[in-house]
């Protein structure tokens, strides 16, 4: 069967010469210039891998990846800035798979593209399922697959949009994101409408993780912008 890649990329001319490469090297290729236009692509091409790039005008990448390993099979190969590396880093730790940074010779392309799919084909399993490794901080541990959270021997109770919220957090560690970033990072997700305010759920969370959710040392506030997650975490 033909393995079928998706590439979301606004250059069209880079799409176009992309998309004509990997046709000639037997693969089905479909393109979308926009992020907005991910959510339907998955559905109606149901692609074996995903090439995104994370600098788009109209979504974060990083989101996007999220949305890409939530709602499908499909592995993911990130194109970054050359000199981006924290985006790589992040990129990887929420599921991506591979990464190439622009400008790139498309020979190269390819041969990540097969070494990404020949490696889910060795391990019996589609390359976008196969399991993430936990995030830790410290006594904290997230596991996306299983959907729990512990500090150190006890489990932490959360809702399933808990859940969410505190991985949108978690996934970027050190960076401060407004009220509405988070909203939009969690749209896609099917998530009901949050309570009056997202304050509210922070501090169940915080109730759930924090040793003194008086006094939080994981999720932290920033006066007048938002939340950060602490990177470093007893």
């Amino acid at each position: 069967m033909t393995q079928q890649l998706l590439m979301i990329e606004d250059d069209e001319r880079l799409a176009a010469m992309v998309g004509q490469y990997l046709s000639q090297s037997g693969y089905a290729f479909a393109h979308v210039s926009q992020g907005q236009g991910l959510a339907r692509a998955l559905v109606e091409f149901t692609p074996d891998l995903v090439i995104l790039d994370l600098m788009l005008p109209d979504a974060d990448g990083l989101d996007l990846c999220r949305q890409i390993k939530l709602q499908s099979r499909a592995a993911v190969l990130m194109l970054t800035a050359k000199g981006d590396p924290m985006d790589r880093v992040v990129g990887l730790e929420i599921g991506a798979d591979d990464y190439l940074p622009k400008p790139f010779e498309p020979r190269e392309l390819l041969a990540r593209i097969r070494a990404v799919l020949r490696r889910g084909a060795a391990a019996g399993v589609p390359p976008g399922l196969a399991q993430r490794p936990p995030l830790r901080f410290g006594s904290l541990e997230i596991d996306r697959d299983a959907r729990t959270v512990s500090v150190g021997d006890r489990q932490c109770e959360l809702t399933s949009h808990q859940f969410d919220l505190l991985l949108v957090l978690a996934e970027r560690a050190g960076r401060v994101l407004s009220r509405d970033q988070i909203m939009e990072a969690v749209r896609g997700r099917e998530l009901e409408a949050f309570d009056r305010s997202i304050d509210v759920h922070m501090g169940r969370i915080r109730q759930a993780i924090e040793a003194d959710p008086k006094a939080p040392r994981r999720i932290l506030t920033v006066r007048g912008v938002g939340y950060v997650f602490a990177r470093q975490q007893d």
